[in-house]
């Protein structure tokens, strides 16, 4: 689960400093998702960055697990990230010489200490979470052959291998036209209640959460309407 609690975040600007999220409080639960929505320049993408332990807070709390990662160290805040949370980039950013099973099983490599005797496992993982995503045909190609919601697809598949308890979304449709992009969307619902993730997702399009089980519309970094 992912709570924050009277979250609060500001930047520089010039002289003074401005309010990107106002005071927020927002919980995603295991096996929810929960829809952020706002105009351009709402705090979307701020607040997820929070969320995601990438930005701390000026004042509130970051409940990730029920660890407050407000108060982590960045070392710490970075375990955290590898442990518990999954996140899932506007660019899908794939390496370009690793095919799609590959994409994952790298992931291993990068986490915690004692890689080698968790690759069988990963192996497991990789292949059984390629098959939810419906890639198991396509696990040997490269990003330049796969389409654009496929890659997206394995970006999804890669924030998932290590079990996180919370997955972080961020415009999943942006880039994918709107049939396909509706596909990734009941993907991340159906990973979602079938893993038990709390899932938060950022989309400026409000058709893809007709079946989200919360919706937050964020204006001027605030929490307005909630549904």
């Amino acid at each position: 689960m992912i709570e924050l609690d009277d979250v609060t975040l500001t930047f520089p600007d010039g002289d003074g400093r401005v309010t990107a999220v106002d005071h927020v409080d927002l919980v995603a639960r295991p096996g929810a998702l929960t829809g952020i929505t706002g105009p351009s320049g709402s705090g979307k993408s701020s607040l997820l960055a929070v969320a995601a332990t990438l930005i701390r807070p000026d004042s509130g709390r970051v409940l990730v697990d029920g660890v407050d990662a407000a108060q982590l160290a960045p070392r710490e805040a970075a375990a955290l990230r590898r442990r518990s949370i999954g996140i899932v980039f506007q660019q899908s950013n794939l390496l370009p010489s690793l095919t799609a099973r590959e994409q994952l099983l790298v992931m291993n490599e990068l986490g915690e200490p004692g890689a080698r005797r968790r690759r069988a496992r990963t192996r497991e993982r990789a292949d059984a979470l390629l098959d939810s995503v419906g890639l198991s045909a396509h696990r040997h190609k490269r990003p330049h052959q796969l389409s654009g919601g496929q890659r997206q697809r394995v970006n999804i598949a890669r924030a998932l291998l290590n079990e996180p308890a919370a997955l972080l979304v961020d415009e999943p449709t942006s880039a994918l036209d709107s049939s396909t992009g509706a596909a990734v969307m009941q993907l991340l619902l159906s990973l979602t209640a079938e893993l038990g993730t709390a899932t938060l997702v950022v989309t400026h399009d409000t058709a893809q959460l007709a079946h989200a089980t919360r919706t937050v519309n964020l204006v001027d970094g605030a929490v307005q309407n909630p549904s």
